[in-house]
């Protein structure tokens, strides 16, 4: 028997998969605990017009993960922070920091978790962080360490 899951079921598939179980196994364990629903004509045809909208808001969300990507490379970012005579900083620049600068510079709010810095900054200099946007999109950002 064919069914249509609705959610992930372990060692099964993944949700909005087409799967062939044993038809016990669908009647009386995957219909009634509502993971998955009967392979009919009328729910194929369901099923592909959902799979067509997550498709397009995938491409939505692709095309402005490209356009802040492009904003932020245009040019680096800069980061204020105290520093002795030496030109060494007092403390470290942290993550909480680079996104201050990107949603006041940039005007794109990215949330901290998703900002790696490559190599620890304790100087004045230009540096660069990594930034994941999930599903393999990533870039790196520049930035510029500057006394106050």
């Amino acid at each position: 028997m064919e069914v249509i899951l609705i959610q992930d079921v372990d060692n099964l598939g993944s949700a909005n998969e087409k799967v062939k179980v044993k038809s016990g196994y669908a009647r009386n364990y995957l219909i009634p605990q509502k993971f998955a629903i009967e392979a009919s004509p009328s729910n194929l045809k369901q099923l592909e017009e959902k799979l067509k909208q997550v498709k397009k808001r995938e491409e939505k969300l692709l095309a402005e993960i490209n356009q802040v990507i492009n904003k932020l490379n245009e040019s680096p970012l800069h980061i204020g922070a105290k520093t002795g005579t030496s030109g060494k900083i007092f403390g470290s620049v942290t993550t909480v920091q680079i996104a201050r600068a990107i949603r006041d510079q940039k005007g794109y709010e990215i949330d901290r978790r998703r900002i790696h810095i490559l190599e620890e900054i304790k100087e004045l200099g230009s540096y660069k962080a990594k930034i994941d946007f999930g599903n393999g999109n990533e870039t790196e950002v520049s930035f510029d360490v500057i006394a106050e």
